[in-house]
């Protein structure tokens, strides 16, 4: 089991597939090795999902078709 990184100082980044109508806002962290930090821009309180960096390029590469 991996420790889970500190993300206080994350640096997020809103997906160029948002739209700015307060529709849905996925926002990402870089710079976490092994890592992505995945959250709900119109509600970053609730915390974020953190998954590794394969299982992200996978989910990636799956819906680029």
């Amino acid at each position: 089991m991996h420790a889970i990184p500190d993300l206080s100082a994350a640096a997020w980044r809103k997906s160029s597939h948002s739209n700015d109508d307060q529709g849905a806002c996925v926002e990402v962290a870089d710079g976490f090795p092994g890592f992505v930090p995945v959250r709900d821009s119109k509600d970053p309180s609730v915390g974020c999902l953190v998954v590794s960096a394969g299982s992200w390029g996978f989910l990636m590469t799956s819906l680029r078709g």
